[in-house]
């Protein structure tokens, strides 16, 4: 993971709903000892900074990155907005790095970003904060441990709130990307294969559905079913159109694994703790500037991954993940983070899945992905 940092200059880049998240938690944090930030909305941004303390803001990334005091870089902008960033934090001379999920959402521009790490020697985490989940560390290290034996099937299902397509792809016109796997379908999908460690997708057949999100640009469910090298069949299903008051915030999973020897099976729907009002209880999805236009009476609690807020401190996945990301730059601690190589995977897969379901075929899957790209 390179050289520890004695002490964090931290830059982040994008001001958004996630990067207040970790930059308040950076503001906390003792060994960030420098905060900077950028965000081309100057207003916007400011307040952030405000907020978080910084020591520094600006709309000029450049300007950030070339900070003297800058030594650890978190990329926290839109999705399909992440390679200028990255690249302007290498060319720095930047050697830590966390970029939001997924790296890029173009296969060219990913495998350039990968390729661009690994010749420079980067320490580079993706933002896959689902991992931090604690009732997911507890299955890895129950798998880790053989105690269901040889998994051989696994099913993912994922449910989301419409409010994120929407939200996220109304900020942009390059849209032919920003399908439910690439952007959402990703976090399960990252899960499943962290489960499956050890074992590469050979083959995948999907199809998908956009009766609801055709007027955004987007699919509003995509299914699939993915055959490993070992015979191992994963199903990997996600719809992200459900109507705005849908009481999850954001996800509800449900993962189900079987083995030789036991089965895990996970409810991560967060139906254990229901709240129902006659006051308007909010959007757990909520980005600067929009505004879904319904109300929402009833909410699962603790369905924001991110986590939930209390006396003004984030509480949560989000939490555990920045400060284990802190953890690992400064002593060198790893933890459970995804690393790049493994989010231009995950994007190349949640890609082919969208292959296969607008084409109707199986997609064969190469030993290297990256064979792939031109089909994209």
């Amino acid at each position: 993971m390179g050289e520890n940092l004695k002490e964090i200059g931290l830059a982040v880049i994008g001001c958004g709903v996630i990067a207040r998240f970790r930059s308040e938690i950076a503001r906390d944090y003792p060994g960030v000892k420098w905060l900077g930030l950028c965000d081309l909305r100057e207003d916007f941004g400011s307040k952030l900074a405000d907020d978080a303390s910084a020591d520094f803001f600006t709309t000029d990334m450049m300007e950030l990155v070339n900070r003297p005091e800058v030594n650890a870089v978190m990329i926290v902008t839109e999705e399909n907005r992440h390679f200028d960033p990255v690249k302007a934090a290498i060319d720095a001379g930047i050697k830590k790095l966390l970029i939001e999920k997924p790296l890029a959402t173009e296969a060219a521009e990913s495998a350039e970003i990968l390729k661009l790490i690994q010749d420079n020697n980067i320490d580079a985490s993706i933002g896959y904060t689902v991992r931090f989940n604690r009732r997911f560390l507890t299955v890895k290290e129950r798998l880790q441990r053989g105690q269901i034996g040889d998994v051989h099937s696994v099913v993912t299902r994922a449910f989301m709130n419409r409010m994120v397509p929407i939200a996220t792809v109304r900020k942009t016109n390059e849209r032919h990307n920003m399908s439910p796997m690439v952007i959402s379908g990703t976090h399960s999908l990252d899960m499943s294969l962290w489960f499956l460690e050890g074992k590469t997708p050979v083959s995948v057949y999907a199809q998908s559905v956009d009766k609801t999100l055709a007027e955004w640009g987007t699919k509003d469910s995509t299914f699939g079913v993915f055959t490993m090298d070992d015979g191992t069949i994963f199903s990997m299903n996600i719809s992200w159109g459900l109507p705005e008051v849908w009481p999850g915030s954001v996800y509800g999973l449900e993962i189900g694994i079987v083995g030789s020897e036991g089965v895990i099976d996970i409810e991560d729907t967060h139906r254990d703790v229901i709240m129902a009002t006659n006051n308007p209880v909010g959007h757990g999805y909520n980005p600067d500037g929009y505004e879904p236009g319904v109300e929402r009476h009833v909410d699962f609690l603790e369905s924001y991954p991110p986590g939930s807020y209390l006396d003004g401190q984030l509480w949560g996945a989000n939490r555990d993940e920045t400060l284990s990301w802190f953890n690992r730059i400064t002593t060198g601690v790893p933890g459970p983070h995804a690393i790049a190589e493994e989010g231009h995977r995950n994007l190349l897969l949640t890609m082919a899945m969208d292959l296969s379901a607008r084409t109707g075929e199986v997609v064969k899957l190469p030993n290297d992905l990256n064979d792939l790209i031109d089909r994209f």
